[in-house]
C-alpha cells in the first residue's frame, strides 16, 4: 500500500547534544500510531519532521502523490496552541476598534480552516456533532484568545477531526491530547477521537506516560534517547507485554528515591511568613469579560499555614482567580482583594506584588520564545521579567544553576530555551519561579507536558518546598491525586443549576 508519509535514513540534532536516527518509518492510511517516550526522547522532533516544519524534512521525508503537508496534516499540541496564541496577540487590534475588543480567530473559523477553501463544502452535521461532543457549542463564535487552555485544546481536536480532502488521506498528530482537559471530559473526548478518526485517515499520538497509551492505536513505537527504537505492530502484543517491554526504570523513579538525592537551594532573601499571617483574602469578588460572568461573589482566605489546591472544569475561572491575586488582572482594583495585609489599589505597585509570587503557568510558558539561554530564563525570575534585560550578579547565576541541578537539568544551562523539549521548558520555569524563594508559588498545571519521571520529580520537589521552606503553594491540576503531599486546603469550582460556578472551600489532611 502507498504510504502517506515516509521518513528514511534521517539524522537530526536534538538541541546541541543529541542525535536522533530514524532508518525507516512510514504511515499508511488507516494506521493509527502511538509513539511512546519520555521528555527529550525526540517525539516532537519526529512530528516536526513529518509536518515539514524542520529544515531536514526536505531531505528525509517523502509523501504520497497529491499529499500536501501544509494542508493535509493537522496538529493538536501545546506548541500549536502557543503558535496560535502568539499569532493572535501579534495581530490584536483591540486598541483601534470601538468596543476595545478584537476577537481574533473565532473557534468555528479555526475548525473550518482544516478544509482548504473551495475543495469541500462545509459539513454542517459534522461541525455540530464535534461542537456538541467536545462541549464547544457555546464557544463557537468566541475568539480562541478568550478560551482556557483546555477549551482551546478541544477546539484543536475538533479542527483535526473536521479535516477532509477528497481522495487524499489526512494525517492527524495528537501530542498528549488530553493534557489540560478536566477529568469529566476526558472519556467523552477519547470516544469522540475514536469515532471520527476514520479508516481513510491516519494518526500519530505522542505519549509520555504509559497510562495514556490509547487503546485505539493499531501500531506502536518506542522512542528512546538514541532515536526510534523498537517498532512493533500493536495488534501482535498484549498490553501487559507492552508494558514489560518498555524500559520503565529510565522514565520513572519513586518519590522516596527522588527525596533521597533532592536538595532544595535556599536564598538569603527568602520571604518569611508565619502560620497566622493572612496572605490572601477575597471578599465578595467578581470578574467578567464583556457580558460573560466568570467569577461571582467569591470569598476565600489563605493563611501562612495553607497549601492550596484549586480544582474545577475547564473554563470555570481558575486562571482568572489566579490572575486577580498575582498582579496580572486589573479587575482586582476597586474590590475587596487583600494581599499580605494590604488591600489592592492602596498605593502598591504591580512589581511589589509580583516580587512575592513565583508563577508556573501556560500563559507564562507562551511568552518565552526564541533567543534566551536556559540559565538566563531562570535568572530572569529575580526580576519578574520575560527574558533577562538587567545585569545579574554571580550569586544570582549560582542560585539559578543550583535550581537547575536540583531538577536534574543543569546540563541544559547553556542551551537555548526554544531548543529543549516542552517538558524540559516546564522544569526551567519552575526553577525560574523558585530562585527568589517567593512567599507564594502559583502552579497552574505545572505537570503539563511531563513524563512519569519528571512528574514525580516536580511533585516531590514541590512537597519539599512546602515542608522545608516558607514558600506556600497554590496548585491547579486536572489529574486525580496529582498534587504535592503538603496540600491541606482545597478550593473547588462546582457548576450551579442556574449556570456559572460557585467556589467551595474545604480543609484536607496533609499526607
Amino acid at each position: 500500500m502507498n504510504a502517506v508519509a515516509t521518513i528514511s535514513n534521517a539524522r537530526c540534532r536534538i538541541g546541541r547534544q543529541l542525535l536522533m536516527e530514524i532508518d525507516d518509518f512510514s504511515i499508511e492510511a488507516g494506521q493509527h500510531w502511538c509513539l511512546y517516550g519520555g521528555n527529550g526522547s525526540g517525539k516532537s522532533l519526529l512530528a516536526g519532521l513529518l509536518c515539514g516544519r524542520r529544515i531536514e524534512s526536505g531531505s528525509y521525508v517523502s509523501y504520497m502523490d497529491g499529499f500536501d503537508p501544509t494542508r493535509d496534516i493537522h496538529i493538536v499540541s501545546f506548541e500549536e496552541q502557543q503558535r496560535l496564541w502568539q499569532r493572535d496577540n501579534r495581530l490584536d487590534i483591540s486598541e483601534y476598534v470601538d468596543n476595545a475588543l478584537d476577537q481574533g480567530t473565532i473557534v468555528s473559523e479555526l475548525i473550518q480552516s482544516s478544509r482548504a477553501a473551495g475543495e469541500q463544502r462545509h459539513d454542517v452535521d459534522l461541525m455540530e456533532a464535534l461542537l456538541s461532543e467536545l462541549a464547544l457549542t457555546e464557544y463557537a463564535h468566541r475568539g480562541i484568545r478568550f478560551l482556557s487552555s483546555g477549551q482551546i485544546r478541544r477546539a484543536l481536536i475538533a479542527r483535526a477531526l473536521y479535516a477532509y480532502r477528497d481522495s487524499i488521506p489526512q494525517l492527524i498528530i495528537l501530542d498528549d491530547p488530553l493534557e489540560s482537559i478536566d477529568k469529566l471530559s476526558c472519556e467523552k473526548i477519547q470516544n469522540c477521537i475514536r469515532r471520527y478518526l476514520g479508516e481513510g485517515n491516519c494518526s500519530v499520538q505522542l505519549c509520555r506516560r504509559s497510562q495514556d497509551i490509547p487503546d485505539s492505536a493499531s501500531h506502536f513505537a518506542l522512542m528512546e534517547r538514541s532515536g526510534l527504537g523498537t517498532v512493533t505492530e500493536r495488534i501482535t502484543i498484549s498490553r501487559q507485554c507492552l508494558m514489560e517491554s518498555l524500559d520503565q526504570g529510565s522514565l520513572q523513579l519513586n518519590s522516596k528515591e527522588i527525596a533521597d538525592f533532592l536538595s532544595i537551594p535556599v536564598s538569603a532573601s527568602a520571604h518569611r511568613t508565619t502560620d497566622d499571617d493572612i496572605l490572601i483574602r477575597l471578599e465578595h469578588v467578581s470578574a467578567s469579560y464583556g457580558d460573560q460572568q466568570v467569577l461571582e461573589n467569591i470569598n476565600w482566605t489563605m493563611t501562612g499555614a495553607d497549601h492550596v489546591v484549586i480544582e474545577g472544569p475547564n473554563g470555570c475561572g481558575k486562571s482568572t482567580l489566579l490572575s486577580l491575586i498575582d498582579g496580572e488582572n486589573h479587575k482586582a482594583y476597586g474590590q475587596s482583594v487583600t494581599l499580605f495585609g494590604r488591600r489592592r489599589g492602596s498605593g502598591e505597585t504591580v512589581w511589589e506584588i509580583k516580587s512575592r509570587f513565583g508563577v508556573v503557568s501556560n500563559e507564562l510558558h507562551n511568552k518565552y520564545i526564541k533567543g534566551w539561554k536556559v540559565v538566563d530564563v531562570v535568572v530572569s525570575g529575580f526580576f519578574d521579567s520575560v527574558g533577562l534585560y538587567d545585569d545579574s550578579g554571580s550569586g544570582e547565576s549560582l542560585l539559578a544553576c543550583q535550581w537547575l541541578a536540583a531538577l536534574g537539568i543543569d546540563r541544559l544551562r547553556n542551551c537555548y530555551y526554544h531548543e529543549i523539549s516542552f517538558g524540559q521548558q516546564r522544569l526551567v520555569l519552575l526553577a525560574r519561579a523558585m530562585v527568589k524563594s517567593p512567599c507564594i508559588l502559583i502552579l497552574d498545571e505545572p505537570c503539563v507536558g511531563l513524563d512519569d519521571y519528571h512528574r514525580s520529580l516536580i511533585l516531590t520537589t514541590l512537597d519539599k518546598i512546602g515542608r522545608q521552606t516558607s514558600t506556600r503553594l497554590i496548585y491547579v491540576s486536572h489529574v486525580d491525586g496529582e498534587r504535592p503531599g503538603c496540600i491541606n486546603q482545597k478550593l473547588e469550582f462546582t457548576a450551579d443549576e442556574a449556570g456559572g460556578f460557585s467556589l467551595q472551600q474545604t480543609r484536607l489532611p496533609a499526607d
